[in-house]
């Protein structure tokens, strides 16, 4: 397959599920799941207030640690949008039925 095609591929796949930094906040607000998973040095830098930190490359280890119902809605996000990408088909694949990605920390604003 093309480089170009792969590229288009990945992009349109990243888009679906996509939040906006309002609708990430709305979904908190309303009792969402803040999950982070950049590494545990990036989380301890600086994270969103309540996040909790699971590895993208931890997550399908840990799932059965997740403390939230397969229903409940989880936003997830990382340092740029890659991670929180594969998280989110990470999480659906697992039957996690609500999951929003917030791409990139600083989306939230």
């Amino acid at each position: 397959m093309p480089r170009l095609a792969v590229l288009v591929l990945m992009l349109s796949g990243c888009a679906h599920g996509t939040l906006t930094g309002e609708q990430a906040h709305a979904k908190v607000s309303q009792g969402a799941f803040l999950l982070d998973v950049r590494s545990p040095g990036e989380f301890a830098e600086g994270h969103l207030a309540g996040a909790v930190n699971v590895p993208v490359n931890e997550l399908e280890a840990t799932l059965s640690s997740l403390p939230v119902d397969r229903n409940r809605e989880i936003v997830v996000y990382c340092r740029s949008g890659l991670r929180s990408s594969r998280a989110r088909t990470i999480l659906l694949k697992a039957g996690f039925a609500k999951v929003g990605d917030l791409g990139g920390m600083s989306n939230w604003r």
